[in-house]
C-alpha cells in the first residue's frame, strides 16, 4: 500500500507507530548531518526527518537529492518532535524515515506552492493543477463540496428528487446568447447548450415528479465579469401544486439551513421588499441591506430655486455618508472624478457637509440656504458629521450611479463585512421591459413566468405595468437565486408569447412541445434556481466565483491551461458541414 496514514492525521498518540506516508515534497531543510522535509498531501503536512546516525546511508543520500514537488513514499517511525510547532496539527511529532521511494520527480514549479504565492492570476490559471495544491484553492473546493452536499441532503429530506436533464437541446432566441453545437448527422442543424433546464423541469412537473432538483451545469455566451463564467452551476428546483409563498418558505429554509450548517449563523425570517421599493431606496434590485445609506429623493425640496441642473432633472436623489464630513475637499473631488468615470457615467456631484455645530455647508450655497439644506438632511437621514452626496438626471441612470457610489463608500468604510449575512427577498418584479433596439417587449425573467393574479388583462392595455409572479433571493447585495410561478396552461402561454413578439408559427416552432404538454393536465407549478458558484463564494466570505471553481475560464472566456477554445481542422469542419477556413 502507498500509505497507512495521511499527512494530516498523525498525533502524539501515534508515537512509536510504524507508518507509511505518501505525498509531495513541500520544502526541504538540509543541515548537513540532518535533513527535514515537509511532506504534503490533501490532508495536511507532516515533517520527515533524515538523520545521518539513525537513517540508512543510502536513504539519507536519496533525501539529499529530493526537489520541490517530488512525489515520494516513506516508511518510518513516529517520534516526538524536539521543536514543536503549535500552528500545525501534526506539530507534536515527526517521522524518522527508514525507507524512501521516489514515485515521481518534478520540474521546478513556475510559482511557489504555498498559501502566499509569487504567481500571478494568469500564470496560476495556466498551471491550475499546481494551484489546486495550495491550501486556499484546495480549501475552497472542499468548501464547495460541503455546500453542495448540504444542499443535496436538505432537499432530499424535503422529498425532492434529483433528475438529470439533457445538455444537447434546442436554441431559443430569448435571454442570453446560446453556445451552439453542430450536428454531424443532421446537416445544417444545431443543438444548443442549456442556459438553464427551464422547460425540462416544467415538463417534469407535467410528468408528476412533484418536487425536482438538480445541481446542473449551464452555459451562456455572454460578456464576463468577476462573478460570471461562460459555464456555471445552478441548484435548479421546481415544485408542483404551489403558490409563491410555498416557494419562498421552502427555499428560505434551505438558505437558513446552509447559513447554520456551513457558517454557524442563525438568521431570523427573511425580510421582503418589492422591486419598486428596492429601486427607490437603493437604486438596484439586489440591495445590500447590511448597512444603511438609503436614498432620499429630493425633487420637492431642490427644484424651487434657480439651479437648472436640478430643475431639468427627472430625479434628484442623495445619500448620507456616515462620518463623511471628515473627507477633505481634495478627497471629495477625487470621489466626484470616480463617479465621472465611463463605467459610472455621472456628470458631477453636489455635496453638503453636516457640521458639528449643526450648520450645513454645500457646494451649491449660491442657490440654497440653510433651511433647504436642513430639509435635504432630514430626507436623507443625515446626522452631524455626515456628508450628503446628491446626483441628478435620468431616473434609471442616476439611481444606478448613486447605487455604485453607495457600494463604493460602504466598501471604503468597512461596512460590507464578509462574516455578516443579510438575506432579502425581492418580489413583484415587472413582467416585461421595453427594448429600444428591437422596439418590443422582452421578458425580464423568461417567457414562462406568469403575471401576478388578476393582471393578465393589463398585457393588452398597459404591459409595462404588469407585475410578474417572480422573486429573487438576495444575499449581501448579490442575487443568489431567482424564480417564479410558471404559466401552466396553453392559452395563457400563447398570450404571453404573442406579447413578446412571437407569431403563432414561431411560438409553435420554438415552444410547441411545452404548449402541447400543457394540454395533458399540467399542474400549477413554480420554482427557483440558485447560482451555486456565487452562493459558495459568498458563504466563503468572497464575491469572486473563480476561486471556487476547479478549472475556471479567464476574463476573455478562455481556458489558458488547455488553450481552449481552439480551431478545428478542415476534416472536422467538413464532417460537421461547416465552411472551411472560417
Amino acid at each position: 500500500m502507498y500509505r497507512s496514514h495521511n499527512c494530516g492525521e498523525l498525533r502524539a498518540s501515534h508515537i512509536d507507530t510504524e507508518v507509511t506516508l505518501s505525498g509531495w515534497v513541500q520544502k526541504s531543510r538540509d543541515k548537513g548531518f540532518i535533513i527535514w522535509i515537509d511532506l504534503r498531501d490533501r490532508y495536511g503536512v507532516t515533517q520527515l526527518v533524515f538523520d545521518e546516525e539513525r537513517t540508512p546511508k543510502a536513504v539519507f543520500s536519496q533525501a539529499e537529492s529530493l526537489g520541490r514537488e517530488f512525489v515520494i513514499q516513506v516508511k518510518g517511525t513516529v517520534i516526538e518532535r524536539a521543536s514543536k510547532n503549535p500552528n500545525l496539527p501534526t506539530g507534536d511529532i515527526e517521522v524518522l524515515v527508514k525507507e524512501l521511494t521516489v514515485l515521481n520527480t518534478s520540474l521546478l514549479p513556475p510559482f511557489t506552492i504555498e498559501d502566499q504565492t509569487d504567481g500571478g492570476d494568469e500564470l496560476r490559471m495556466k498551471y491550475r493543477y499546481l494551484d489546486i495544491r495550495r491550501n486556499p484553492v484546495k480549501n475552497n473546493l472542499i468548501f464547495r463540496h460541503k455546500v453542495a452536499q448540504a444542499v443535496r441532503n436538505y432537499l432530499s429530506s424535503k422529498d425532492f428528487i434529483e433528475v438529470e436533464t439533457p445538455y444537447l437541446i434546442k436554441s431559443t432566441p430569448e435571454g442570453a446568447r446560446d453556445f451552439v453545437v453542430p450536428s454531424r448527422m443532421n446537416e445544417g442543424q444545431f443543438y444548443a447548450l442549456p442556459q438553464s433546464p427551464q422547460t425540462f423541469k416544467q415538463l417534469l412537473m407535467v410528468g408528476g415528479m412533484d418536487k425536482y432538483f438538480q445541481i446542473v451545469k449551464c452555459f451562456r455566451d455572454e460578456d464576463l465579469r468577476a462573478d460570471r463564467q461562460p459555464e456555471f452551476t445552478q441548484i435548479d428546483c421546481e415544485m408542483a401544486f404551489v403558490e409563491q409563498e410555498d416557494i419562498l418558505d421552502t427555499f428560505e429554509g434551505l438558505t437558513r439551513h446552509l447559513l447554520k450548517e456551513i457558517n454557524g449563523v442563525d438568521v431570523a425570517k427573511f425580510p421582503r421588499m418589492t422591486y419598486d421599493d428596492a429601486m427607490r431606496q437603493y437604486g438596484n434590485d439586489k440591495p445590500d441591506i447590511r448597512f444603511g445609506m438609503q436614498f432620499g429623493e429630493l425633487n420637492e425640496v431642490s427644484q424651487h430655486k434657480d439651479f437648472n441642473v436640478f430643475n431639468t432633472a427627472e430625479l434628484v436623489v442623495g445619500i448620507a455618508i456616515p462620518g463623511g464630513n471628515s473627507l477633505t475637499r481634495k478627497e471629495i473631488d477625487q470621489l466626484t472624478d470616480w463617479l465621472k468615470r465611463p463605467q459610472i457615467g455621472a456628470l458631477g456631484m453636489v455635496y453638503v457637509r453636516c457640521n458639528d455645530d449643526g450648520s450645513y455647508k454645500s457646494s451649491v450655497d449660491k442657490f440654497y440656504d440653510e433651511t433647504d439644506l436642513k430639509q435635504w438632511a432630514e430626507i436623507t437621514k443625515a446626522k452631524t458629521g455626515d456628508l450628503i452626496c446628491v446626483l441628478s438626471g435620468n431616473t434609471n441612470k442616476v439611481r444606478a450611479q448613486l447605487s455604485a457610489l453607495r457600494m463604493e463608500m460602504a466598501t471604503r468604510l468597512g461596512l460590507r463585512k464578509p462574516n455578516e449575512f443579510a438575506p432579502l427577498w425581492v418580489v413583484d418584479f415587472p413582467l416585461l421591459e421595453w427594448d429600444e433596439d428591437t422596439k418590443r417587449f422582452h421578458a425580464i425573467h423568461h417567457p414562462f413566468t406568469s403575471p401576478k393574479p388578476g393582471q393578465l388583462e393589463l398585457l393588452d392595455t398597459n404591459p409595462s405595468e404588469v407585475k410578474a409572479n417572480a422573486y429573487d433571493l438576495v444575499l449581501n447585495g448579490n442575487e443568489i437565486g431567482g424564480g417564479s410561478i410558471r404559466i401552466h396552461d396553453r392559452a395563457t402561454q400563447a398570450i404571453m408569447l404573442k406579447h413578446l413578439g412571437f407569431t403563432d408559427e414561431q411560438a409553435k416552432a420554438q415552444f410547441g412541445f411545452l404548449m402541447d404538454a400543457f394540454e395533458f393536465g399540467a399542474p400549477p407549478h413554480g420554482g427557483i434556481a440558485f447560482g451555486l458558484d456565487r452562493l459558495v463564494a459568498i458563504l466563503g466570505g468572497q464575491e469572486t466565483i473563480r476561486d471556487f471553481i476547479a478549472f475556471p475560464k479567464n476574463n476573455s472566456g478562455r481556458d489558458v491551461m488547455i488553450d481552449a477554445p481552439a480551431p478545428l481542422d478542415d476534416e472536422q469542419l467538413k464532417e460537421l458541414h461547416l465552411k472551411l477556413n472560417i
